[in-house]
């Protein structure tokens, strides 16, 4: 079976790209006249060597998630069956991987299949929570309403995302530019000196000796230490995909001195609105828990939840569990004694989770001006050592030649 490029028009006169397999060139034209679109052009699609060898497909950014929800929420309001309305937005996308995902999804549901079995096969793409919201609409009929709560929460993560993103970039660029600088004095401005103070064959200053020291480190050993931090760096990305050290290294995310407070509440937050989400949409709250659990990007957390799980089938309250996780403040530990009092639990974690966002959202602004003092400092400390070891042989050798003469 070939795969063929084809150029199109639908009946409301939209032009329409894509690829499609077919055993010739008769039965593509037959599928595509199935679709009810007129080919216009179309050759056999083939790759390069090169191509085979590098090209990549795209990823499927969290964007491309909300807008799917977003579209296939309008189309099931609409009416529109759910096997059409997966085929038609698997036509529309320009993204090649989604489509070609969709395409999996609409065969499964031809055979079959109900939409969250057919979303589960594609896991890598649709997560336990997606599959989760889906299954829960399925059953209650509210599948259009699943999709714009899915949309919604998408869209909150995506927000959180580019919040935390944004709090990293500043020190990530100070921290990059320090680290180039160091190389560059080290390797090319501090052996010109060492070459100029070895002329006066004197006893240099402490300070000077260790820039010297230090220099000599950079540039006879650049390559060792190179490859010791590539090593040091690959072993310990390795170490933190174990279950171990994903669970050591996100408990210790959330306990940095400036940094772990604002995890911890972008952890929270999702927490809070990922359980109000499935909760509301009448998952069981066992069942939620299991899904918020991994929802949370946080292994420490997730643990913390489970137990939580494991606390309520031995039927103690959600307020009695979640004051078991020290995970939350007592200010939360309160709004929750009181959603679970009035029976009003979603609402409540709802206004949880609003709150755990502004916290994050006052932190990313405030954040700047925590780290900016302790970088002058670090800045301020390495000029001075700069300085001082630059600096002192020659106020030597001036008050020496000052003495002479």
């Amino acid at each position: 079976m070939a795969k063929y490029r084809y150029r199109g028009k639908t009946l409301a006169g939209q032009e329409v790209r894509g690829e499609l397999e077919a055993d010739s060139e008769a039965a593509l034209l037959q599928a595509l006249t199935a679709q009810n679109i007129a080919p216009l052009e179309y050759s056999e699609a083939r790759d390069t060597p090169w191509q085979l060898n590098w090209k990549r497909k795209p990823e499927i950014t969290i964007e491309d998630k909300v807008m799917f929800c977003r579209q296939l929420h309008s189309l099931l309001k609409a009416g529109v069956p759910t096997v059409q309305a997966i085929n038609g937005l698997r036509r529309s996308t320009e993204n090649e991987s989604l489509a070609e995902a969709l395409h999996k999804v609409e065969q499964s549901l031809e055979a079959g299949l109900p939409l969250a079995a057919s979303l589960q096969a594609q896991s890598e793409i649709f997560e336990d929570l997606f599959v989760a919201m889906v299954h829960v609409g399925e059953n209650t009929g509210r599948l259009d309403e699943a999709f714009a709560r899915l949309a919604s929460y998408l869209e909150m993560e995506r927000v959180t995302r580019q919040r935390v993103k944004q709090a990293l970039r500043y020190p990530t660029f100070v921290v990059v530019a320090i680290t180039i600088a160091l190389f560059i004095i080290n390797l090319l401005v501090i052996p010109q000196f060492a070459q100029l103070f070895a002329k006066f064959n004197t006893d240099l200053p402490l300070p000077t000796r260790f820039l010297m020291a230090m220099s000599d480190v950079f540039v006879h050993y650049w390559w060792a230490m190179l490859i010791l931090g590539g090593g040091a760096v690959a072993a310990f990305r390795h170490y933190i995909r174990t279950p171990k050290g994903a669970l050591w290294w996100h408990e210790q995310l959330l306990r940095l001195p400036i940094f772990g407070k604002l995890m911890r509440h972008v952890v929270l937050g999702r927490f809070a609105r990922t359980f109000a989400m499935t909760y509301s949409a009448g998952l069981p709250i066992l069942q939620a828990l299991v899904v918020v659990s991994r929802a949370v990007a946080n292994r420490f957390v997730e643990q913390r939840v489970l137990s939580m799980r494991a606390g309520i089938e031995r039927g103690e309250s959600f307020t009695r569990t979640a004051h078991a996780s020290r995970l939350f403040t007592p200010l939360v530990l309160q709004m929750i004694s009181v959603g679970e009092t009035t029976g009003s639990l979603d609402s409540l974690l709802n206004e949880v989770g609003a709150f755990y966002e502004q916290e994050v959202e006052y932190g990313v602004k405030r954040l700047g001006d925590a780290i900016e003092p302790i970088l002058l400092v670090f800045i301020g400390v390495m000029v001075l050592v700069l300085a001082l070891g630059v600096f002192l042989p020659m106020w030597d050798m001036y008050s020496l030649f000052t003495h002479r003469s």
